[in-house]
């Protein structure tokens, strides 16, 4: 049976020497790709008006407005044998975010923002009825989520690339100094390139495992939010405390697009996650 991370070892092996790729891929992740209309078991919906308790209060940003419902996701139907990350064995998590370009508003929420972005989370067994959304949100259009396992692995400026070295005393960015590879830029790109491939095509919807970031390292970009300093001396460690929640891509299907054709990244410290307190992620949005 073909695992998840098989062809992330064939490609790593035959684009980077055996020992960078042995070690890079030994850091994998299985992530669970969120795919709209697919032909799996419904594990989730993206777009369209959310299922919430009736005395909820729907999400606002203050000054601005209430907030688009991006996606639900039933903790209970994922596959859970693939889960890198300790979410609720049931329940839903519902995912919020001003979409100023939407509206056609200069409006867009940074990562200090905090109140531009929510996630919700639905104990399984709450009475739920499906809302509509308060005046100013259009909702998306609506698809059913299925759910593909697929290999990620650390890319662009990720701390562990920095952290993990091979018997040279080299780190994992320092031995891929000189490798170049098809679709490579640079030697920022090979991780990535290497990663993306693995992944193959299709809208990078995804709960779980590593982030695909458009620019750098998001778990770093959070961490020197929280610490108010890129220069701070405990950034790679206060980076490593996070991990990705959810990522909802740009997508012309479900018509959503952040940014410059970009991404959204949801991420939660781990024990914040164990405790189920969702209300302290934090959302950052990349583009190219």
């Amino acid at each position: 049976m073909t695992s998840w991370r098989d062809r992330l070892d064939t490609l790593a092996h035959q684009q980077l020497p055996a020992e960078v790729a042995s070690a890079w891929t030994a850091l994998a992740r299985p992530g669970i790709r969120l795919v709209p209309g697919g032909d799996g078991p419904r594990v989730g919906r993206i777009g369209g008006a959310p299922r919430m308790p009736a005395d909820l209060p729907w999400p606002e940003w203050p000054g601005r407005g209430p907030l688009d419902f991006v996606a639900a996701v039933d903790c209970a139907a994922l596959p859970r044998e693939f889960l890198s990350i300790p979410l609720p064995e049931a329940g839903t998590l519902l995912f919020f975010s001003f979409d100023g370009f939407r509206r056609g508003s200069d409006d867009e929420p940074r990562l200090e923002d905090v109140e531009g972005h929510r996630v919700l989370y639905v104990p399984a067994g709450v009475p739920v009825v499906e809302r509509t959304a308060p005046e100013g949100p259009v909702p998306y259009p609506a698809h059913d989520l299925s759910a593909e396992v697929v290999a990620t692995a650390p890319e662009r400026e990720h701390i562990l690339l920095d952290q993990t070295t091979i018997a040279s005393g080299e780190s994992l960015d320092e031995a891929v100094e000189t490798v170049e590879i098809p679709g490579g830029h640079s030697e920022s790109d090979v991780f990535g390139v290497l990663a993306a491939q693995a992944r193959g095509g299709g809208r990078e919807h995804q709960v779980g495992g590593f982030a695909a970031p458009v620019q750098g390292a998001v778990e770093i970009e959070i961490a020197a939010e929280v610490l108010g300093d890129h220069q701070d001396p405990r950034l790679a460690e206060e980076a490593a405390c996070w991990v990705l929640l959810a990522q909802i891509d740009s997508d012309d299907k479900t018509d959503m697009t952040w940014g410059d054709a970009g991404m959204l990244y949801w991420l939660i410290r781990t024990d914040d996650l164990e405790a189920g307190r969702f209300d302290r992620a934090k959302c950052t949005l990349q583009c190219g």
